[in-house]
């Protein structure tokens, strides 16, 4: 059944530039003039093909990267203010675990720094792990863990301080596509249970499309949102979907929108 959209804005993007210097001291456009707007509890994607600017997108939504012009306001504050409540959880493309710490113990890790009790912190780390299907590995090592049991650990780690958006670059791009298809339905389904905002980088289309509510392609040299396409399959996602005829033409939409490059 298709899950009733919510219409309140959270995240306002407005006309969002970004420029470095290159080794010769020129300026270069990684973002250009990018303005979007997502509503509380969307699945977004930002597609694009390397060097569109996607991932310093998502750096200035997390107030990691400091934009050059324009803005980032949610729900009307500025990213570092949202940032300082912990309402960001961020997924980065490789799971940066510490070998050291137990998997319910690198989950714990953000809440320690938060200063919670240790009662709760245990509780938190074992409600995720189950979130995630990983309570029983909660005292393994991140080194006896495959590659996408330890992104799940970082999922995991990201929801443990309740935040309101989930911000994920790539996650899925390293792992084969068996592992990546469960995944991308462990995910769909933590979204639906926990009703978070997701803001999703990839270059990959047909996930973009399989993810998502809309996907936003960034087209690059300099990077801008050159298309916004809506993806009207239904919900819950089923992989059998992606065999039918209207999503290969939502892929194909969304591959032809590209300007000046492709993936």
């Amino acid at each position: 059944m298709e899950m009733q959209k919510n219409t309140q804005e959270e995240i306002v993007i407005r006309h969002l530039g970004v420029t470095f210097k290159d080794n010769a001291g020129n300026d270069v456009s990684a973002v250009e003039n990018v303005s979007l707007n997502i509503n509380k509890g969307e699945f977004i994607s930002l597609l694009g093909p390397s060097g569109c600017g996607k991932t310093t997108l998502l750096r200035c939504v997390a107030d990691l990267q400091e934009p050059t012009d324009g803005e980032v306001r949610i729900e009307g504050m500025t990213p570092k203010e949202v940032r300082l409540q912990h309402k960001f959880g961020f997924v980065f493309q490789q799971p940066v675990l510490f070998d050291w710490r137990t998997v319910r113990k690198n989950v714990e890790l953000p809440l320690e720094m938060m200063y919670q009790s240790k009662k709760q912190r245990y509780e938190q780390a074992d409600k995720m792990l189950e979130m995630v299907g990983l309570k029983d590995f909660a005292n393994h090592y991140p080194r006896q863990l495959s590659g996408g049991m330890q992104q799940r650990v970082n999922i995991a780690r990201a929801l443990g301080i309740r935040p309101d958006i989930l911000l994920m670059d790539e996650p899925f791009s390293a792992l084969d596509e068996f592992t990546k298809e469960k995944l991308h339905l462990d995910l769909l389904r933590i979204w639906r249970e926990t009703n978070k905002t997701v803001l999703f980088v990839t270059h990959n289309i047909q996930e973009a499309v399989f993810l998502s509510d809309r996907v936003c392609v960034l087209s690059p040299h300099p990077g801008r949102l050159s298309a916004i396409i809506d993806i009207d399959l239904e919900r819950p996602r089923t992989l059998q979907m992606k065999e039918t005829a209207h999503f290969n033409e939502l892929v194909s939409e969304v591959r032809n929108s590209f300007e000046g490059g492709s993936v």
